[in-house]
């Protein structure tokens, strides 16, 4: 199953990052999403609320009820084992991180999903991989800029990448050119207000908009 899930991130190149919206609204973000190409979704945890994290978990069964296979689910901000499993209980088929957690890690491989924690330097970046990631997320790759990607890509050709944080239509495809296998995206689509005011074509519109400037 790890196999089938990773080979989908890695070939839709894209993954949208839910935060900070209610489940009621889930489907109706996840579809527009899907008329613009998108077919990865990471909801994430609000690790400052109880609610918030019932939230999620209330977001992942949806998505994954509802589009079944269409969709490849997966939990962010995941922070513990604890969360992982709740994640997996939900339906999520990977975890996405924004640090490099040892435990997090071989707990997500030991129940067969696929693992993208968090790093900023190439000694994380490393140890990430050692502990068995799968994908490896530099964050904040918006801060860092494509050079830095591709710095850390020379000695760790082996190691794939993806960058998150900051990333946009202009900006995506120098990641990808500079060595990532993919990008994570979150508020510059995923917008809590369109969501509210209910304006699933413009976020319909913006997902086109990554998906072609990433071709």
């Amino acid at each position: 199953m790890s196999k089938t899930v990773l080979d989908k991130i890695l070939e839709g190149k894209i993954v949208a990052i839910v935060r900070g919206i209610e489940s009621d609204d889930i489907v109706n973000l996840v579809e527009a999403m899907e008329k613009g190409g998108i077919t990865c979704v990471e909801v994430t945890f609000d690790q400052s609320s109880e609610e918030g994290k019932k939230n999620t978990l209330a977001s992942i069964k949806k998505i994954k009820e509802h589009f079944g296979d269409r969709i490849c689910v997966g939990a962010g901000t995941v922070m513990s084992t604890e969360q992982v499993h709740q994640a997996v209980e939900a339906g999520a088929e990977y975890m996405i991180s924004p640090d490099t957690n040892k435990e997090v890690i071989e707990e997500t491989k030991r129940l067969g999903k696929v693992s993208i924690p968090g790093a900023f330097t190439p000694t994380e970046a490393a140890q990430a991989y050692a502990y068995g990631a799968d994908i490896v997320k530099m964050f904040p790759a918006g801060i860092l800029g494509a050079g830095y990607i591709k710095a850390v890509k020379a000695p760790l050709k082996h190691i794939p990448l993806t960058a998150v944080g900051g990333v946009n239509p202009q900006n995506c495809k120098s990641f990808i050119e500079a060595g990532a296998v993919g990008v994570g995206v979150g508020g510059n689509l995923v917008s809590p207000k369109l969501v509210k005011e209910g304006r699933f074509d413009e976020i319909t519109a913006v997902a086109k908009e990554y998906m072609e400037a990433l071709k």
